[in-house]
């Protein structure tokens, strides 16, 4: 292996254990707040129905899975097109834009 691949492999390693990390640290505030940001703006905010579809879709293959074994390329593209990239409306609550901030800091240790 030459020392470019060796660099490339060490980056990857990094990422997995970020996305590992901020995994255990933020699933179980989002499956609390998913929820009420749902119920509360989910009238006014309907694309945040189909934030929720795709997150308990998340979570059931990260439970299934594991942080290092499941395969969520696929949600965090749709996450990312229902959101706008994680574009925070301007009339939501903290819990809504933390949901956002929560979500799109995982999809960059991800997706990376």
């Amino acid at each position: 292996m030459d020392s470019h691949s060796g660099k490339l492999l060490r980056a990857k390693e990094r990422l997995r254990v970020k996305f590992k990390r901020l995994a255990a640290e933020y699933m179980e505030r989002l499956e609390q707040y998913v929820p009420v940001v749902e119920r509360v703006h989910g009238p006014t905010h309907p694309e945040f129905y189909g934030v929720r579809r795709v997150f308990d879709q998340l979570s059931s293959k990260l439970k299934a899975a594991g942080a290092e074994q499941a395969e969520l390329s696929q949600e965090f593209q749709q996450l990312r097109e229902i959101t706008s990239n994680y574009r925070i409306p301007e009339d939501v609550c903290e819990t809504y834009q933390a949901v956002y901030e929560m979500l799109a800091e995982l999809d960059g240790a991800y997706s990376e």
